[in-house]
């Protein structure tokens, strides 16, 4: 694999963004939260920014936001995407661990958690498959947004003291309603 650099970013910065704007759109061409929505998430201290640097360019990048108080506390990870061209080549795993080791270190939450959507084609079930090999539960509860047309299921990887997922899913859901309408609320 690559080596590479794992770099968070707590504060807006647009010369970062610009390096790693390519992949997000790449992997999000449509449905992902735009610039703007992603510098107030930042400047408001509810989301940050990571990125996986090969020989000073960016080749993955994640948008994660903090959910939860104390015992509850949980990472959202909101997009996660790695360069086209090396996908497959354990980037994204290496991605997942980086995140994990920074939120353990820097808050110590209970688990991370992530939406995905709740289809029955190969990219949605590589896609489940891939959090799956990571260390991620497949909840039951499927979840169906009116803004969006595809249902999704809640995944969750326990950290901390409980190595458990003791929910259907639908309480998980909760804390990534509730992030996503902090992210789009203006202030």
């Amino acid at each position: 694999m690559l080596e590479l650099e794992f770099t968070t970013i707590k504060t807006w910065n647009e010369a970062l963004w610009k390096r790693m704007e390519r992949i997000y759109h790449e992997a999000f061409p449509s449905g992902a939260k735009t610039k703007g929505i992603l510098r107030s998430m930042l400047n408001r201290g509810i989301g940050y920014l990571h990125m996986g640097v090969h020989q000073g360019e960016v080749v993955a990048m994640a948008v994660t936001g903090l959910v939860g108080e104390g015992e509850e506390r949980l990472l959202v990870i909101d997009y996660l995407a790695v360069e086209q061209k090396l996908r497959g080549s354990g980037i994204g795993t290496w991605m997942l661990k980086q995140l994990r080791a920074w939120v353990t270190r820097e808050y110590g939450v209970e688990g991370i958690i992530i939406e995905a959507e709740s289809g029955t084609t190969e990219a949605h079930l590589k896609r489940i498959q891939f959090w799956q090999r990571n260390g991620f539960v497949l909840t039951s509860y499927v979840h169906q947004y009116s803004m969006v047309p595809e249902p999704y299921q809640a995944m969750k990887l326990p950290l901390g003291r409980s190595k458990r997922v003791n929910d259907d899913g639908e309480s998980i859901f909760r804390y990534i309603n509730a992030f996503h309408k902090v992210a789009y609320r203006k202030r």
